[in-house]
Order: structure tokens, then sequence, then C-alpha cells
């Protein structure tokens, strides 16, 4: 019962946003404020609360290595199978059929199952994983697609218009460049996990305070979250939605139990570990994943659906995947 108890929580709270937007409480767009909260403020204050209050072993970079591996394939593959669509239908299936929803979902759920020993791995996890999903997938999304920074495309879009003069794919090179680096540095979770592998790297210690001053932050990562999925998602609108849905669960299962796989088997780590970071294969899409969306897409309610689903889809796969290892 304990087991089920975390995600069927964390899944209540996503409901809860969703009745209280259906029913007035929530205007459709008071979200975008939650948003904020959560990736500038709650987030980085839950990183820097999982490294102020657990020893995080160098060794353990190799995890973060096989998180960015497992973050970046995916939309790799994504854009080289999807040639023959429009890019707002790429762009859609490359923001939310890679990465994992890890400080939202996958703590607590690994606090529950595994213990507070699993959250160490799962925040090495993080930080490959982060560069990408905070970053990386958007960054990589609007450079394979040509999408000009700050461009919404509508969902009919066709694609975009290619630069035949030199001088302006000259100046389009270098605004990409800019845009790349900000991307990166804009993103308070990345820059913060950067910080705390350098001190790691380093062997700087955070001070004490600096643990209860990022506790409250902690604590309210999964609700803030969970919550802002709620207020932004909404059913699909049509069967192009359901379709566009149906095949994010058709690249992110494949991919995700094929990671979980090579987490348990290949990883040279003790089985706690290894267990960890099999679970953190098997977590639902990103939160990043609805704010991107949103940017590029204006489509953040289905994202925030996609999200819904795949946290159900996952806590039963992590689940029993926690029991398969148990028996082996």
């Amino acid at each position: 019962m304990g087991v089920l108890l975390e995600p069927a929580t964390l899944l209540g709270i996503i409901l809860v946003g969703y009745l209280f937007k259906r029913f007035g409480l929530f205007r459709p767009l008071d979200y975008r404020v939650l948003q904020t909260i959560v990736f500038d403020l709650v987030l980085p204050g839950a990183i820097i609360y999982s490294f102020a209050t657990n020893p995080h072993n160098p060794s353990l970079l190799l995890v973060s290595a096989f998180a960015f591996v497992a973050s970046l394939i995916p939309p790799l593959a994504i854009f080289l199978t999807s040639r023959h669509r429009h890019t707002a239908q790429r762009a859609f299936l490359m923001l939310n059929g890679s990465g994992f929803n890890i400080g939202c979902f996958c703590f607590p759920m690994l606090q529950s199952l595994l213990g507070t020993a699993a959250l160490v791995p799962a925040a090495m996890f993080d930080i490959g994983n982060s560069v990408m999903v905070s970053a990386g997938t958007n960054v990589m999304t609007q450079g394979l697609l040509h999408i000009r920074p700050g461009q919404s495309l509508d969902p009919d879009a066709g694609e975009p218009v290619k630069l035949d003069d030199p001088d302006a794919r000259k100046l389009h090179r270098k605004a990409a460049a800019i845009s790349i680096a900000k991307g990166f540095l804009s993103s308070p979770s990345f820059d913060t996990y950067m910080v705390m592998v350098v001190f790691m790297l380093t062997g700087i210690s955070l001070p004490d305070w600096s643990a209860q001053i990022t506790r409250p932050f902690s604590a309210a990562n999964a609700f803030c979250s969970m919550l802002m999925v709620g207020m932004l998602m909404d059913l699909p609108g049509g069967r192009d939605d359901v379709k566009s849905v149906l095949q994010i669960l058709a690249w992110r299962l494949p991919f995700g139990i094929l990671f979980a796989t090579a987490a348990w088997y290949l990883l040279p780590f003790e089985p706690l570990i290894r267990q960890a970071v099999a679970l953190c294969c098997l977590a639902p899409t990103a939160v990043f994943a609805t704010m991107f969306t949103d940017k590029v897409l204006g489509n953040a309610r289905l994202a925030g659906f996609t999200l819904a689903l795949t946290a159900v889809i996952g806590a039963v796969l992590m689940v029993l995947a926690h029991l398969l290892m148990g028996a082996l």
C-alpha cells in the first residue's frame, strides 16, 4: 500500500489542478505564474538541497553520462525518422518524446520504493538529463528544424523558409550560436547543476545553512510541479491530438525499457544504484517539455496531458520494475 500511495498522491495533485481550472478557480493562463515559480525558484532550490544533504561521489558522473545519452538519442532518432512531417509535428515529438521527470516525479517515487539512499544516484542521473531537458532538447529542436528563437509555430505550419543569401546564412548562424548559449545559460536549473558539479569536483562542501534555506523549496517541488501540470493540461481536442500522444508513447516506452535494461545489466555499480537509474529511465516526460512546447508551439495543454498520461504509465512501470528487480 505504501508503494502505491506516493504515485497516487502525485496523480491526485494533477487531478486537483485540472479540476480547479475546469470549475473556474484557476484562469486558463494562471499556470504561467506557477511555471515561473517552479522553473526559476523551486527546482533550483531543490537541486541545492539535494547536494547539501547527500554526499555525491564523483564516480557517479558515469550515471550522469548515461542519462545524457538516454536523453540525447530519442530526439535525434525522431528527427531522422520524421523528415516527411510538418515542422510543428516534428517539434512536438522531439520536445516530448525524450527526457525524464526526475526532480518532480522520480525523487518522491524512489524515496517510497528504495529509501532516501536512492536520491543520490537519481540526482546524478538528473545532471545529465538536465543538460538536455532544461535547455539542450529545445536548442536542438530549434536548430535542427530551423525554428527561429522566439518563433511560435502554428500546428498546420509548413516547412520554414530556407535562407539562400550567404550573408543571411552567416547572420543566422551567428544568431543561432547566441541562441544556443542563451538557451543554456538562461536556465536556472541547468546553471545550478553546473555550479553543484564544480563544487563536487573541487571538493567544496555547501554550508549547513544552505540546506535549511532550501528545504522549503525541496518540500514544495513535487506539489507545485504536479499542480502546474494539472492547471495547464487539457484533454486531447481531436483525432490529431490523440495521434500525437500515441506517437509519443510509441517512442518513449521502447526507449525507456531499453535504457532501463541497459542500466540494470551494464552499469558497474551496486544493485541499489543500478535499480535507481533503471527506474529513472521509466519516468514520465519532463516538466520542462511543457514550457518549451508552449513557447515553440503554443500547445502546452497537450504537452501537459502527455505528461499526466506518461506519469500514470511510468508509475505502473516503476512499481513493476522494482518488484521484478527485487526478485532477480
